[in-house]
């Protein structure tokens, strides 16, 4: 995972050596990087006490529902949720400093809850704040992003926004893992990044954002640090045949578009609403 910070953050170093088994080399992108045609900047995003995150909306989200901030299970301020175990309506008071375009602090949103949060088959959490969009609008001039509702495709040109460090990563999606193994966890269906998303701690959380739409893909979660094989901080990928893939530097982010059939009327969570394959309690 791309590990929460407690205080300074020492400097990664992303070793390009191979692994000892099904090692593969740092990937190049597979297809041109699409021109930018929607501005993506630090608006929207929020900074976590030792994560990244977003404020979001869903498509059918209203502008008197009580707003969402995505970020990942394992940022969650009672710690990383076990193999299997998925949080849902867990009382939460968790700030958040919300940024606007030039990155800078423009209010604390603060959470009621933790609506949903789970780190099998996927590594998210989903916030349901005490204000609502309109509210945060009206005050912050900020308008939530976009949870894209469709998968997105390989060579899509994309950015990793941190609110964290208020820095972002410009590359490209260069394929999918079928699973993504790391310590106990397992992710099914993952983004992953051309190398120049050179991703770091307190990167976690980070919406991934489509360069052509401004909409949200996925979300920021993990990357294989120094070439081990699927132990913690260096997850390695599984095929359906089950060979194993070690890529050492190369960073991952989960798919979002499948949280939309999850959410109904008044932003709650329903994980019982059709099409909705959300890991259950």
């Amino acid at each position: 995972m791309r590990k929460p910070l407690v205080g300074t953050l020492l400097a990664l170093v992303l070793l390009g050596t191979g692994a000892t088994t099904a090692a593969a080399a740092p990937t190049t992108p597979t297809a041109p990087i699409a021109p930018t045609t929607q501005a993506v900047d630090f608006a929207g995003t929020v900074a976590l006490s030792n994560c990244s995150g977003s404020l979001v909306r869903l498509p059918g989200s209203q502008p008197t529902d009580p707003a969402l901030v995505l970020s990942n299970g394992h940022c969650l301020e009672s710690g990383m949720p076990a193999p299997g175990a998925v949080v849902v309506d867990k009382p939460s008071t968790r700030t958040f400093s919300l940024l606007n375009s030039a990155g800078s602090k423009v209010a604390t949103l603060r959470a009621s809850k933790i609506a949903y949060a789970t780190m099998t088959d996927t590594d998210v959490s989903l916030y349901e704040l005490t204000s609502t969009y309109a509210q945060i609008q009206a005050r912050h001039s900020i308008k939530a992003l976009e949870l894209n509702a469709t998968r997105p495709a390989q060579g899509t040109a994309i950015k990793v926004v941190s609110g964290y460090w208020k820095r972002i990563y410009s590359c490209s999606i260069d394929g999918f893992a079928y699973r993504l193994k790391e310590a106990g966890w397992t992710m099914k269906d993952s983004v992953r990044y051309t190398a120049a998303c050179d991703t770091i701690g307190g990167t976690s959380g980070s919406p991934v954002v489509d360069s052509a739409t401004g909409k949200v893909v996925a979300v920021n979660n993990t990357g294989n640090e120094d070439g081990q094989r699927c132990t913690m901080n260096n997850p390695c990928e599984v095929d359906q045949n089950g060979t194993v893939t070690v890529r050492p530097g190369i960073n991952y982010g989960q798919q979002t578009y499948g949280i939309v059939a999850c959410v109904g009327t008044g932003n709650k969570i329903d994980l019982g609403r059709p099409g909705c394959a959300l890991p259950k309690p």
